[in-house]
């Protein structure tokens, strides 16, 4: 079962590298160094995935209309 995210940061270690510490809500923390360029794939691909699902997540139907709200 997946856990669920509570927070996260990014910091830079001695060697320049990026590290990504991301804490559960039991508040355990994994930490993943990666690079600039694993970073930009990562805003990529989640860049993709939010304009993927944003018609869903902003109720916007096919005609790209905003629903009407109701009186």
């Amino acid at each position: 079962m997946a856990r669920t995210l509570a927070q996260f940061t990014i910091t830079t270690d001695a060697e320049g590298e990026y590290v990504l510490h991301l804490e559960d809500e039991d508040g355990e923390t994994m930490e993943f160094s990666a690079s600039y360029e694993q970073l930009d794939l990562i805003v990529e691909a989640i860049e993709e995935r939010l304009d993927s699902d944003e018609e869903d997540a902003l109720g916007v139907d096919e005609d790209g209309d905003e629903p009407e709200a109701e009186a």
